[in-house]
């Protein structure tokens, strides 16, 4: 992979760090000081080593510092605590169980103060993590365990039933037999030797097709992030408190977990977002840094009353991810909360998260920005049709190249070629553009993904299932744009001849077969649906007419 430049170079701009030879972005932070990439190192070692390193005294493990925070039942986990239970859960893992190096774990958990110990666990044996949404059916969860090839599962005795039977059992994460192996002190942990470049995790993504695809990001990818937030990190007097509303097994939530503890930051977890008790969370344990989807963002700028119940003047740092972030709601906010910073972001599951990212009062004032690049990281805006390569403020797809981009999609060569060149870039599949201080602003996307709450849904698996039904002769389906959820789906249906099936049997049929996320809003009926000479349905028909229908409930 190619090493970022240094734009000390006279052709490149110091203002946008583009380069005018090579028509390539350049990072205008510093560069991350990163381990050698040859030195076996797995993520936990390095969040260990990263914590023995803290300025203060106060974060180092050997102290009674919290490390993880249940909002609901006031659990706290110290980081003396948290060394602990994660080499005891290793050691009953490899020798109550069998796990091994190179073995895959799948985790059907919602947030809790058990996941993050389970992953550092898993990272430190070698096992990759493979987590997934709760409340994905079993049929999505067969084809995720399909590509991750699980040996064993983590869940709740909430979620358990939706896993299948596996080599090794279910484990419960809120068993006593789960506490107990990750308290007791029976069986030594043996320390392993992991290289940067093996398997960390399998994170779920629709890629660009629309078809389920398990992201592989290696050690590497991830220590390239923590090496970016330890770059970046502020003096402080006092360690921060994060508060995580995100999942953990979508990529903003599973870094963000990783990257609280490497900084030795106390984390609050909340099992199922309650904006009450995420308030109530906040005036409690002081919260400073509260990560979040756009969706809650909106929740707390629509009733003013209910933020004028709590003292939110801890709040230093709001970080949005997972989609775009109104100017409205931002302007809201920050008038409700002056002293508060809205950081926005760009990444994608394959680029491990955040790319670009706003910084500090100056950048957060950049409305509609999703920040600089991170240290060393590149990037291209290309035009989609021609292939050339563009200067600021020319929009084109977003090309990213750096340390944290996946390894590949596991178990497929052709869409792993299909995003990622031999030069190693990958391509977003979103059209955006850098303007002349090197922001990048996101415009619109080229795949055909909808994105609910932060959630991707893809069209193509919905109009599977619309085309499975009997009554239904032809389907289409498109985002559309709500205000709380970002986007939702509606469909466009062609009914058999004589058909009476309506649209809430339509609705019920797909929300039997898909995570909730995942259900189809509104549904049209029409005649026949718009298609090109070679048969692809004009989506950006359906799209128009969707917006200019104001006489119907669309």
């Amino acid at each position: 992979m190619a090493k970022a430049h240094s734009y000390s170079s006279s052709s490149i701009d110091t203002n946008s760090g583009f380069c005018s030879e090579t028509k390539i972005y350049h990072s205008l932070r510093p560069n991350a000081p990163l381990p050698t990439e040859t030195t076996p190192l797995s993520v936990t070692d390095h969040v260990f080593s990263l914590l023995l390193q803290q300025p203060s005294p106060s974060l180092e493990t050997t102290t009674s510092a919290s490390a993880l925070i249940d909002a609901a039942t006031r659990q706290c986990i110290s980081y003396s605590e948290l060394v602990l239970r994660v080499n005891s859960l290793a050691a009953s893992l490899q020798d109550q169980i069998g796990l091994a190096k190179g073995d895959s774990a799948f985790i059907l958990s919602p947030n809790s103060v058990h996941v993050p110990i389970l992953h550092l666990c898993l990272f430190s044996i070698g096992v990759i993590v493979s987590p997934s949404n709760p409340t994905s059916s079993k049929p999505e969860i067969s084809r995720q365990i399909e590509l991750s090839k699980p040996v064993i599962a983590f869940a709740t005795s909430d979620t358990a039933h939706k896993v299948p039977s596996l080599r090794y059992r279910t484990i419960f994460l809120d068993s006593p037999e789960f506490e107990s192996m990750s308290t007791s002190q029976i069986g030594r942990f043996r320390r392993l030797n992991i290289l940067q470049s093996e398997p960390a995790a399998i994170l779920f993504s629709s890629g660009t097709t629309g078809k389920t695809k398990g992201v592989v990001l290696t050690h590497r990818n991830i220590i390239s992030m923590l090496a970016v937030a330890q770059a970046g990190r502020p003096v402080r007097s006092t360690p921060a408190v994060g508060l995580c509303t995100v999942p953990c097994f979508h990529v903003y939530g599973f870094i963000y977990c990783v990257r609280a503890m490497s900084l030795g930051d106390s984390m609050v977890s909340m099992q199922r977002f309650d904006l009450r008790l995420m308030l109530r969370a906040i005036q409690e344990f002081r919260v400073t840094h509260l990560a979040l989807a756009p969706p809650v963002a909106v929740a707390m700028v629509k009733d003013c009353d209910v933020l004028n119940g709590y003292d939110l003047s801890s709040l230093e740092v709001v970080a949005s991810g997972g989609a775009p972030l109104a100017d409205s709601v931002i302007k809201r906010l920050t008038k409700r909360l002056p002293n508060l910073h809205v950081v926005q972001a760009y990444g994608l599951t394959e680029s491990t998260g955040g790319v670009t990212r706003t910084i500090g009062p100056k950048e957060c004032q950049i409305l509609g920005s999703a920040g600089r690049l991170i240290p060393n990281c590149q990037a291209k805006i290309v035009n989609p049709d021609t292939a050339s390569d563009l200067p600021p403020f020319k929009i084109g797809e977003f090309w990213v190249r750096g340390p944290c981009i996946m390894k590949a999609y596991v178990g497929d060569e052709e869409a792993t070629a299909a995003v990622l060149d031999s030069e190693g870039w990958l391509r977003s599949g979103d059209l955006c553009y850098f303007d002349s201080e090197g922001y990048l602003f996101y415009v619109d996307r080229i795949k055909e993904l909808i994105k609910y709450k932060g959630y991707q849904v893809a069209p193509a698996e919905l109009e599977h299932l619309l085309h499975s039904h009997p009554d239904i002769v032809d389907a289409a389906v498109i985002p559309y744009p709500d205000e709380e959820a970002g986007q939702v789906p509606v469909a466009f249906v062609v009914r058999r001849l004589e058909s009476t099936i309506d649209e809430s049997q339509i609705m019920n049929f797909v929300a039997k077969q898909v995570a909730p996320h995942k259900k189809i809003r509104l549904v049209s009926f029409v005649d026949s649906l718009p298609r090109n000479a070679p048969g692809k349905v004009l989506r950006k028909e359906l799209i128009k007419l969707a917006l200019s229908n104001t006489a119907s409930k669309l």
